[in-house]
């Protein structure tokens, strides 16, 4: 590696925070009335970008910011939880796309990542790896946080550096995700400058926030109470004008108006209305938070005398997620049980949202609104979906601060920056592979006179939604992609690509993507589509797919499959879900057991046989009172079947089974030939847990999966193995993979 004559000499350390799921709209410097005082502070030292682009999902983006390159270029053009054999699809970077962790490692700095991580493809993060598409695998020295899209803020699936870890303490001891994020990235910060002071560190920090599940204490909620009552058609009118007076929106900008799928807030009865400004308070107070976290990490730089010549770099992977749906949820994990919202459902829970006995996920009304002015949201090429706030803070290397910049960027230009800023060029072959195209270029000349860069063609898809920007045009088509419920119900627009239609916007002229042109230039409108054919080919897009079948046909297996029937002892410790047997088409689990003699005044055997999930959703075999149990639990929807008789001394074998039944399931727990099986009204769901989880054996940990025992809930007796056997999934069961998927990013 080698650095270009005439750079600095110092080399600045590197932070960089991506938060998730959070719209143009929603940080105080953007427009929003929620206390964001740490991105504020950001803001004022540095500067604000309001035409800055991502690819409008979570695994794309942060593919495309750690390298540079376009995500479909390097592989990521969907999320990792579905690996393609299509080059473009596969979620795995190929070693011509060396990724920035790397580089700045091989360079002399010290690299850490803490938080989300989503780019390891399904099938590869069990214990066995393989590890080359983990933090460590990707350049960096240090790792803390979690593989999968999302998780249980209360009590998340945490990984340091290549192995799995329980969180620190509970939720009951004030355990919250973003907070341990900090501490560790505080720790690791600090130990390394007191370990080699003056070594550069690059510190890459991606909270869980502000993607579901909305999990915040109540003393964060309460500042908030009241602030939405009028609902999210005037909030977004106020944002939208304190947008303007900003300065982050210029005038004449158009405010879009609100679609037809998202209900007026003057229509909605009173009951829809505490309820969903509730929803709202808790997303407020979940930033809040959020930021106070990152707060405490600057304070911590500056503390150590190291803030001024740190780059720090801060922005959402994509748009306001409306993955909640039009009622929200209180629980995410219900859609893949078949589980259907409404507003009488979730006001049962209002009164706790946000804690530790939901998973929930604002209305999609919240979301159109976090995206003001801009319409859509996550998962689409409009601006909802594509543009979000970005914050460069370098008081070393920015005079011109509190500026907003109108710069057209994106975040494959965010790798090239960060180089340009230390003074590292990119290498032109990493371990004997040549590299291929960087498509980024360094925002640094923006950072001195604010002088807008030469036009710049960008293309843009995701699950067959696409557009282009080209200099001052962009086009974008009006399709609909699969995988929420309540778009593919109430969208408008086409869901066929023969039948997609081309919108045209003048961006110079048109801030917010509100006014169509097409038909007074439709020769723009046949170069950019032609175009967008061309970016499209050179970058792996094709061939374009937007819902599951198209991709369940080009399914990569996994490496390392589980076996069925797969058989499990307590020495190997918890399991990850990806190596337990699916159990969306049915299925049986036995556990062989000794039990202790059972005199007159011997304890009856008590504890968990086996347990994966919890009272979110998951399943656990477990013994009371020396009844064995079977409890299953769907988005929060507890069931129980209780075996006829107790357990008697010696070794035993108890029985577990499950299988689907026309629009339920029936379940079963007993001994060999002595079955009790009860009618439920669940559907077996493909995943129990968006985020990841672990089948513990002989005791459980963290969340129960019934509060009827408490964890550890350790068996008395002894546990020899535990043995699950899979019935087949069909077509039906397959296609919540992609709900899945979608729901987890």
């Amino acid at each position: 590696m080698t650095e270009s004559p005439g750079r600095r000499a110092r080399r600045p350390n590197v932070v960089v925070i991506v938060l998730d799921d959070l719209g143009f709209a929603q940080l105080g410097c953007f427009g929003a009335d929620i206390a964001t005082p740490s991105f504020d502070r950001l803001a004022a030292g540095g500067l604000r970008y309001n035409r800055f682009h991502v690819t409008a999902l979570c695994s794309p983006t942060r593919a495309a910011l750690l390298t540079g390159r376009n995500h479909h270029a390097v592989g990521m053009g969907f999320l990792c939880d579905m690996p393609l054999s299509r080059p473009g699809y596969t979620s795995q970077l190929p070693r011509s796309a060396a990724p920035i962790p790397r580089v700045l490692r091989d360079a002399g700095y010290s690299t850490l990542a803490v938080g989300k991580w989503h780019l390891t493809p399904r099938g590869h993060r069990s214990v066995a790896g393989p590890f080359d598409s983990w933090p460590l695998g990707f350049g960096f020295e240090r790792y803390y946080g979690f593989l999968q899209g999302d998780t249980n803020q209360w009590v998340p699936n945490l990984v340091a550096d290549n192995h799995y870890v329980s969180p620190p303490a509970t939720p009951d001891e004030g355990y919250h995700l973003t907070e341990d994020l900090a501490d560790q990235a505080i720790e690791r910060v600090i130990a390394q400058q007191q370990a080699a002071p003056g070594k550069p560190f690059f510190l890459y920090f991606a909270t869980g926030a502000m993607h579901a599940p909305h999990h915040v204490a109540p003393e964060w909620i309460e500042p908030y109470r009241g602030a939405y009552d009028d609902g999210w058609d005037r909030w977004r009118e106020r944002t939208f004008a304190r947008q303007l007076e900003l300065g982050v929106v210029p005038e004449g900008t158009t405010l879009t108006p609100r679609p037809s799928w998202v209900p007026a807030w003057d229509d909605l009865d009173a009951d829809a209305r505490r309820l969903f400004a509730r929803m709202q308070e808790t997303y407020a107070g979940f930033l809040m938070h959020t930021d106070a976290q990152i707060g405490r990490l600057l304070d911590a730089l500056a503390s150590s005398g190291i803030l001024d010549d740190t780059i720090v770099v801060a922005f959402s992977d994509n748009g306001a997620s409306a993955e909640g749906g039009q009622l929200g949820t209180y629980n995410e994990h219900r859609f893949s049980g078949g589980l259907a919202e409404s507003v009488a459902g979730n006001l049962e829970h209002v009164d706790d949202w946000g804690g530790v006995r939901g998973y929930p996920h604002y209305a999609w009304g919240w979301a159109w609104a976090g995206n003001t002015p801009f319409r859509l949201w996550k998962r689409y090429t409009w601006l909802g979906g594509t543009r979000t706030p970005l914050i460069v803070h370098w008081p070393a290397g920015i005079a011109d601060r509190g500026a907003v910049r109108s710069t057209m960027a994106h975040v494959v230009d965010v790798a090239p920056t960060l180089l340009d800023a230390c003074g590292v060029d990119w290498p032109a072959a990493v371990d004997g592979v040549v590299q291929q195209r960087v498509d980024g270029r360094s925002l640094m000349p923006s950072f001195a006179d604010g002088a807008i860069d030469p036009p710049r063609t960008q293309y843009f898809e995701m699950l067959g939604s696409r557009a282009l920007i080209d200099g001052r045009w962009k086009a974008t088509t009006d399709h609909v992609s699969t995988g929420v419920i309540d778009e593919e119900r109430l969208l408008e627009g086409s869901r066929d690509f023969a039948t997609d239609q081309w919108a045209l916007f003048d961006l110079d002229a048109d801030f917010s993507e509100a006014d169509d042109v097409s038909g007074e230039h439709p020769d723009v409108v046949a170069r950019l589509e032609q175009t967008w054919m061309m970016e499209a080919g050179r970058n792996q897009v094709f061939p374009l797919a937007d819902g599951l079948v198209a991709r369940l046909d080009a399914m990569l297996p996994m490496p390392h499959p589980p076996p069925n029937p797969a058989t499990f002892v307590p020495a190997g410790g918890p399991v990850n879900d990806e190596s337990v047997p699916f159990l969306a088409g049915g299925g049986t689990i036995v556990a062989e057991v000794t039990v202790d003699g059972q005199g007159p005044d011997a304890p009856a055997p008590e504890g968990v046989l086996c347990a994966l999930g919890d009272w979110n959703a998951g399943y656990a075999l477990w013994v009371h009172g020396g009844v064995a149990r079977f409890d299953l639990n769907v988005g929060g929807v507890g069931v129980r079947v209780e075996a006829a008789e107790r357990l008697g001394s010696g070794d035993q074998t108890v029985v577990a089974t499950l299988r689907r039944a026309g629009d339920g399931s029936v379940i079963g727990v007993g001994v060999p030939g002595h079955l009790t099986e009860v009618e439920v009204d669940v559907v077996l769901p493909f995943a129990w847990q968006h985020g990841g989880t672990q089948l513990r054996l002989g005791h459980d940990e963290g969340l129960p999966v019934t509060p009827d025992y408490d964890v550890p809930a350790r068996w008395t007796g002894a546990l020899h193995r535990v043995t699950i056997h899979a019935g087949k999934p069909d077509a039906d069961h397959l296609g919540e993979l992609l709900r899945t998927s979608l729901h987890s990013d």
